[in-house]
């Protein structure tokens, strides 16, 4: 078993106080990580400018490279964790094991977020919309054009409270050190692997290790970091939304609520996108915020939802090890019964139909953990509660809704894929505000374009874009010298 330490801007910190990682089927330990405190934390945030320093001795393009080296080392080599090693097959075995997600899910988030770590250079040309990034590393400098901007940095580092559910949204905060910014992270009680293993990246490459603090740790940890850092990253529930809504420090990602719109010019030939919506509903196992949770079309929707529901219905849990394995456990006793009574509340509203009622039972109960087998539903109108709910599995509501109502009735969306040619409605989807990404025609849900932001643009949140006037023109052109 390995011992984990709380990193404390690279020195590692044995604590008293330890939890254990185990095996969600057996119960047998996996790591021991110590636990760090509120108080802890807050010491250590008094040296937060020092990780910032230390970062802008390297210049942005240098980073950059020494990012692509740690993407290779995350994904391919053995690197130190704790009082052990942990080879790339273990990382994925002991991910698997503490979270429930199938071994090929896993392998396939290690293989995001290296990607994002080795194309970091065309993610920043993009994110920063092509800007020098000498002006972002002096907070000063002319453009192309001649004229001078200026892009203060709103804080020292990016704090981060981590969940366990899905490694993939670690690619998130990945472009922050080559910003020549440090890292606080609270890494998931299950999952303390991957921000482990990518700190040990960073450090086997050569970025050094005091730039980054992880502190594993109860709640008090969470709102501490949360409290401390200028800026800070959260994932969470509904009610964590709604909590750090107002607060412009904090950069919330909760529930995704995407969804499919299916055109009055494309709906009749709704049999040829079947796939698309299959693969957007079950993809990762359901977990993730760009999973469809909802599909609206204006006619066909009960053989829409049959169809989905033929293709979903009969999947059946597997062994995690398994190549085919589709469906992640829910790994807290009691959690996927509690789920499952809040989905079989919404399917006897009326006005829906459970499509995958005749494939047997959903939910599946062992005596450790839980599995929730795919639910298709159908919703009459809009107006049902279902309508617009989203849930940790596979699971998608099929709602009956006219084309000209279904971006009032949608509500907040993360990612919308409208599949039509008609450019009026384009012209609408594009000026919606509820939706944070659009995609017009057949794209799947979860099939991001990395070259864009996923949940607002990290280069806004980190810095400030202000005016700055000197006083002739020699001095613009000394800017850039």
């Amino acid at each position: 078993m390995i011992d984990i330490p709380v990193m404390r801007w690279g020195k590692p910190y044995e604590s008293l106080e330890k939890a254990d990682v185990s095996h969600f089927e057996t119960g047998e330990p996996i790591a021991r990580v110590s636990q760090a405190n509120g108080g802890l934390l807050a010491r250590d945030m008094r040296k937060a400018d020092g990780a910032r320093q230390l970062l802008r001795e390297f210049s942005i393009d240098d980073l950059i490279q020494l990012t692509a080296k740690a993407a290779d080392l995350f994904e391919n080599e053995t690197l130190p964790l704790g009082s052990g090693t942990q080879a790339p097959d273990e990382f994925v075995t002991h991910q698997s094991a503490s979270t429930g997600l199938p071994e090929v899910m896993c392998r396939s988030n290690m293989k995001k977020n290296s990607f994002v770590l080795r194309n970091m250079r065309e993610i920043l040309d993009c994110l920063t919309r092509g800007l020098p990034w000498d002006i972002l590393s002096r907070g000063y400098g002319a453009e192309s054009r001649g004229v001078v901007v200026s892009y203060q940095a709103q804080t020292s580092v990016l704090g981060a409270v981590l969940p366990s559910n899905s490694p993939g949204v670690h690619t998130l905060w990945l472009p922050v050190i080559p910003l020549q910014f440090g890292l606080v992270l609270k890494p998931g009680s299950s999952e303390p692997w991957t921000a482990y293993r990518i700190a040990s990246a960073f450090e086997q490459a050569g970025i050094p290790s005091e730039a980054m603090g992880l502190y594993p740790g109860g709640h008090d940890v969470g709102s501490t970091l949360l409290a401390s850092c200028q800026r800070s990253m959260v994932f969470g529930s509904e009610k964590t939304v709604n909590q750090y809504a107002g607060d412009p420090r904090v950069q919330v990602h909760g529930p995704g609520f995407s969804k499919i719109f299916l055109g009055e010019d494309c709906v009749d030939r709704w049999e040829e996108f079947i796939e698309l919506m299959v693969e957007s509903v079950y993809v990762n196992g359901g977990r993730s915020c760009i999973n469809c949770s909802s599909i609206f079309a204006p006619r066909h929707t009960h053989e829409i939802a049959q169809a989905i529901a033929e293709k979903l219905g009969p999947t059946e849990p597997l062994p995690t090890t398994d190549p085919e394995a589709g469906l992640a456990a829910f790994t807290t006793p009691g959690v996927g019964a509690a789920i499952w009574n809040m989905v079989q509340q919404d399917l006897q509203a009326e006005g829906v139909t459970h499509c995958t009622a005749d494939y047997g039972p959903r939910l599946v109960e062992r005596e450790r953990y839980s599995y929730l087998r795919p639910v298709v539903a159908h919703a009459d109108n809009s107006d049902c509660a279902i309508a617009t709910k989203e849930f940790m599995f596979p699971f998608v509501t099929v709602v009956k809704c006219p084309q000209k109502d279904m971006i009032k009735k949608a509500g907040p969306t993360l990612v919308g894929t409208a599949i039509t040619e008609d450019q009026a409605w384009i012209e609408q989807l594009t000026a919606a505000t509820t939706i944070d990404r659009l995609n017009i025609g057949p794209i799947a849900t979860n099939r991001l374009n990395w070259l864009q932001p996923h949940e607002g643009n990290l280069i806004d949140f980190l810095f400030r874009s202000r005016a700055y006037q000197v006083a002739n023109q020699d001095m613009v052109q000394s800017l850039n010298s």
